[in-house]
């Protein structure tokens, strides 16, 4: 399998440094995380890495090589970017076999990849049609169309339902098992944390921190909480008003920092819901440790540029 490599990437347009210095890997048989807040040069990296932009230096590459010198590179790398578009007028089956031949695959590759994702049954409809978050695993499918060792993937969960996002991490971990190479951004943090096994974090275009999930949270996140009762919206009303910070577990129920256990206790009672679970977490979520890396998460201003392998396409920083 292959591993991804970036070394000292960046990308300048104008006078607008959109990626600054980025270096990480991603090894074979992992899944890796890649967060900061919008504009913060996650997209451009993507794309620098699969030769959509060109890089004003560095070098970013998947099995020691760049994207363009690839032997078949639809059977090494699949890709599903947020942008992609899909023809309204053509069915999901035909987007896929006109992407089979372009590959030179076979074209009953275009069902078996529809199964995978579970579009079997609108392989006939008009992508017109499709909800995003259908949209969603036709991107997907079309990424695994050359049964790749390497996936990349631009905010996978967006227009998904709860039941898509618990299959989208299901999937994605079962392409790692496989021994498969897998970077994925995304915004939707809380999903990351139970999807993911390595993290890298950019924010203003350069690396704020790298490395194995379980690590960062216990080396840059607080203590906290974990909190889960019979009436788990009641649970977060009362937490909130006795000061408490509350988020997502990536077990169950909340993580809950402010407050120790007597006073989440106390808090309980005070507002009358039943505890089912309350035991201390070491380090932080996610969500905690993002902002602690990121600052506010604002993105700096910058003019969008426009792709020369696809001109149709802006390139956010």
């Amino acid at each position: 399998m292959l591993e991804i490599a970036c070394e000292s990437l960046t990308k300048t347009f104008g006078d607008v440094r959109a990626v600054d210095d980025v270096s990480f890997r991603v090894e074979p048989g992992s899944v890796c995380g890649f967060i900061g807040p919008n504009g913060s040069g996650k997209t451009t990296t993507l794309r620098m890495l699969l030769g959509l932009v060109q890089p004003s230096h560095g070098r970013a590459t998947i099995g020691g090589r760049a994207y363009a010198e690839l032997d078949a590179p639809a059977r090494r790398v699949g890709a599903a970017l947020e942008a992609a578009s899909f023809h309204p007028g053509r069915s999901a089956r035909n987007h896929l076999r006109v992407m089979c031949r372009a590959a030179g695959i076979e074209r009953g590759r275009a069902d078996e990849v529809l199964d995978l994702v579970g579009l079997t049954e609108s392989a006939r409809r008009r992508v017109g049609g499709f909800s995003m978050g259908m949209r969603q695993r036709l991107g997907l499918a079309g990424a695994m169309v050359g049964d790749p060792g390497v996936l990349v993937l631009d905010e996978p969960a967006n227009g998904l339902d709860p039941a898509g996002i618990r299959w989208l991490r299901q999937y994605l971990r079962r392409l790692a098992d496989e021994g498969r190479t897998v970077l994925v951004s995304s915004h939707v943090l809380s999903e990351v944390q139970q999807s993911v096994d390595h993290i890298v974090v950019i924010s203003r275009g350069r690396i704020v921190r790298t490395g194995a999930i379980s690590e960062l949270l216990a080396q840059v996140g607080g203590a906290s909480i974990q909190v889960d009762a019979t009436d788990p919206e009641r649970l977060r009303q009362v937490l909130a008003a006795a000061g408490g910070e509350v988020s997502p577990s990536a077990d169950r129920g909340v993580l809950v920092t402010g407050l120790d256990a007597e006073q989440i206790g106390r808090a309980a009672l005070d507002g009358q819901v039943v505890l089912t679970r309350l035991a201390e977490v070491a380090g932080g979520n996610l969500e905690q440790v993002f902002f602690e890396l990121t600052g506010d998460g604002q993105a700096e201003p910058g003019p969008p540029a426009t792709s020369a392998a696809h001109p149709d396409t802006e390139v956010t920083r």
